[in-house]
């Protein structure tokens, strides 16, 4: 690496290779996602996809996930929908030939695209994003006396340090930060909303909807949220590039402005937990622990995963986008 470089340029590299080198989910892997916790979620996905289909006048519609994981989502989702009639076709966009392989064994008939680019234009599109943009590469501007900086990384001895550099960037600056102690850090995102850009203009010119389930806040807003995992355990994110998962939490807000900007209505966020129950997670818990009581104690384990405030129900937030004219998807009211 000739150095030093943007740190969204490491990041991106850095998961890149990450991705397309293994399969980084279950006990094996280094995270677990909502999907793999519970067949509960994806179910309830379909669902919401099912609702929201036959209220907008069940049109022809194609089911789109970005990064789909083992495909363990879209398979739950899929059944789901089809208990409601809905058997939409299957669209994948994933870059990665290890998670494709995985993904083609649970959905057989899906069609797969590197990126948006591809999508087809016959129909209206009903996406789904669960922790997809949390992985996509950010930028972090830094406070200094002398004003603000682009953080870059340095690769010094084959170690990788995080350095900041000489070329001020206070001209973009939110007035809020503008006087900010420092050693702040100021987070955003360039291609998140690039992505975001993409997916709106395609709900615009065809019509459906989107929803993005991801950790995050609403900001723009001083943090440094950057973070590595291997292993189910935090890492440090300049250690071994390429062989942990790096993230960084999800700016809901500067999200929703980009989708509004594009012509989509915006619903939420709201916390993944009231969503869920909103939905319905704990009927769907209780009819499953009907039918097999044995299961039941885990049932009510992985629902309480799922939406505990101290789990994943509160720092999850859940965020939809849709055409004009669609209507207010469930859990939403």
């Amino acid at each position: 690496m000739a150095g030093p470089i943007p740190l969204s340029q490491f990041m991106g590299a850095a998961n890149a290779h990450y991705y397309a080198t293994r399969d980084p989910l279950g006990a094996r892997g280094d995270f677990t996602t909502a999907p793999e916790v519970s067949q509960m979620f994806g179910e309830l996905i379909g669902l919401w996809m099912a609702d929201l289909w036959q209220r907008a006048g069940e049109p022809p519609v194609r089911y789109v996930e970005l990064g789909p994981g083992r495909g363990t989502l879209a398979a739950d989702a899929l059944r789901a929908m089809a208990r409601a009639g809905l058997a939409p076709p299957v669209d994948l966009v994933e870059t990665s030939p290890t998670l494709r392989a995985a993904q083609a064994e649970r959905v057989a008939h899906a069609e797969f695209h590197l990126d948006l680019v591809g999508l087809p234009d016959d129909a209206p599109l009903i996406f789904v994003a669960n922790e997809f943009f949390d992985a996509l590469p950010i930028r972090q501007l830094i406070a200094t006396r002398e004003g603000w900086r682009e953080r870059l990384v340095a690769c010094q001895d084959m170690l990788f340090l995080p350095i900041h550099g000489d070329r001020g960037f206070d001209m973009i600056i939110p007035c809020d930060f503008k006087d900010a102690a420092p050693g702040s850090i100021l987070e955003t995102s360039p291609a998140s909303v690039a992505v975001l850009r993409q997916l709106a203009r395609r709900l615009t010119e065809q019509g459906g909807a989107a929803l993005i389930i991801d950790y995050g806040y609403m900001g723009p807003a001083i943090g440094d949220t950057l973070q590595a995992v291997k292993g189910h355990a935090y890492a440090n994110p300049f250690d071994m590039p390429g062989e942990a998962d790096l993230t960084a939490h999800v700016d809901f807000g500067t999200l929703a402005e980009a989708a509004r900007a594009e012509g989509l209505v915006v619903h939420g966020p709201v916390p993944q937990g009231a969503f869920l129950m909103r939905l319905g997670i704990a009927e769907r818990t209780a009819s499953l622990s009907l039918a097999a009581p044995d299961r039941a104690g885990q049932l009510a384990i992985d629902r309480d995963r799922l939406t505990d405030p101290e789990q994943m129900g509160e720092l999850f937030k859940v965020i939809a986008f849709t055409a004009p004219g669609w209507p207010v998807p469930a859990g939403f009211e």
